[in-house]
């Protein structure tokens, strides 16, 4: 016979063994995840994992709810690269949720800043939409792009308007030539 008894207990026991091993790994990885979440929640650097796409992306997240939306925009970016579709849908839904944010912040305030508040209700219409190409399925998103197209004026034709100024479309136009 090829397997005795004394071949068998010693290849249960590797088994065992490796198993065993498995599994204190598995536990010490399980409670890096949980210390990871934990300074994740109490806005902490995490001691593990700094590196990874979630680290960064909470950092990006708490910069963005602290209004710290320059860093949290530039991070949201680097992000973007080695991020997948469903990822890069996330963070262009935060970059919008950044941008609507600020406008509506700034909106109404005085008149002079009513450019820069139509500039960043723009920008969030631009990654509200780019979120949306690469995953339709967040309602979200939906919903607060829609919400921002009641807010923006409409886009003007160019040429038309209330006055004889002929606009864009003629303004480079000689006059008096063919």
């Amino acid at each position: 016979m090829a397997l005795s008894v004394t071949k068998l207990t010693w290849g249960f026991s590797v088994v065992a063994l490796l198993a065993a091993a498995g599994a204190v790994y598995e536990y010490n990885r399980i409670r890096q995840i949980e210390h990871f979440n934990a300074a994740v929640i109490a806005a902490r650097s995490p001691d593990t994992d700094r590196q990874s796409f979630e680290a960064k992306f909470s950092t990006a997240y708490w910069l963005a709810r602290n209004e710290r939306y320059k860093e949290a925009t530039l991070l949201y970016t680097q992000l973007l690269n080695n991020a997948t579709n469903k990822q890069r849908a996330i963070i262009q839904h935060n970059l919008g949720n950044m941008f609507f944010l600020r406008g509506l912040a700034i909106n109404g305030a005085n008149m002079t800043v009513r450019d820069e508040a139509e500039y960043l209700f723009r920008q969030a219409k631009v990654a509200y939409v780019a979120s949306l190409k690469l995953d339709n399925s967040h309602w979200g998103t939906r919903h607060n792009l829609d919400r921002l197209l009641t807010m923006l004026p409409a886009t003007p034709t160019p040429g038309v308007g209330e006055s004889d100024n002929p606009g864009l479309i003629m303004g480079n136009i000689p006059i008096g030539l063919p």
